[in-house]
């Protein structure tokens, strides 16, 4: 046995200089290849040559206009193409505005389109530009001046006839622009470029919806001339100068719903990615 180890330390002796030797000689061939791979494993952390349309997301979560639904795909190393849903819908009671009680029933629907830009591939950061194609954001509800009690309108007070109270209705829309240009920015890539698979997208933007619309009528009763309702008393339809107060008062309203053209855009939730991503 000592003589094989013996043997095996003379053999490495007489093989190590020409293994140095054959190793300096083959640096110059080594290297390039260690660059290489370097540079390629530098590409995938970048997130560099992503096959495209080959990895899609799902998501969900809340926004200002109710339940949000998100689907997406990538395009590059840059670019995802997102679907995004809103649908919020309440019925609220016994609101008090002007002298009129009100009833109301929120219904907001929204579909669009986006273009998630990353300015850098493995960070969440993105500015995405898009468009909603589809925009139901609207209140509608019906009002009415309890008999015996007063409400004013254009800052005149009319007086609701206890016998028979004034009714009326009103709406606002808030789609005027069919197809409202979009410009959000945030934070989460829902389809991670590092591989993984859960994200939590962040959201804050605006919608350019147009000029609100908001619309009221009174449709029946009759206002008096006494506290009591019951002197002097004239229906509301086809009363001239009250529905020209009405229609100045629509037009002060809907003076202050003007910065609503603007529509916030504000979500958060959380998305799974799947499939193959091909480098």
């Amino acid at each position: 046995m000592h003589r094989i180890h013996v043997c095996a330390a003379l053999c490495a002796l007489l093989f190590v200089p020409g293994l140095v030797a054959q190793s300096s000689s083959s640096t110059d061939m080594v290297v390039p290849a260690q660059s290489g791979n370097s540079a390629r494993l530098a590409k995938m952390q970048d997130g560099a040559g992503v096959t495209p349309f080959s990895r899609m997301a799902l998501g969900g979560g809340i926004s200002v206009g109710g339940v949000n639904l998100q689907a997406a795909v990538n395009v590059s190393q840059h670019l995802n193409i997102r679907g995004v849903g809103n649908f919020f819908q309440h019925t609220v009671n016994d609101i008090s505005t002007n002298g009129f009680n009100a009833t109301g029933k929120i219904n907001l629907a929204t579909a669009g389109v986006s273009l998630d830009y990353f300015p850098w591939a493995r960070h969440g950061f993105r500015l995405s530009p898009g468009v909603l194609f589809l925009n139901q954001n609207a209140i509608s509800g019906t009002m009415v001046a309890q008999g015996g009690t007063s409400f004013t309108l254009n800052d005149v007070t009319y007086y609701s006839s206890k016998a028979n109270p004034v009714t009326g209705t009103a709406s606002l829309d808030l789609h005027s622009i069919k197809a409202s240009p979009t410009m959000t920015l945030g934070w989460g890539n829902m389809i991670p470029r590092n591989g993984g698979h859960w994200s939590f997208p962040v959201e804050l933007g605006v919608a350019y919806t147009g000029k609100p619309n908001l619309a009221m009528a009174l449709v029946s009763g009759k206002v008096c001339t006494d506290p009591a309702g019951t002197l002097n008393c004239q229906n509301v339809v086809g009363d001239p100068s009250l529905n020209a107060n009405l229609q100045a008062e629509v037009a002060k309203d809907q003076k202050d719903l003007e910065p609503l053209r603007f529509y916030p855009v504000i979500s958060f939730g959380v998305a799974f990615s799947f499939g193959k991503s091909v480098r």
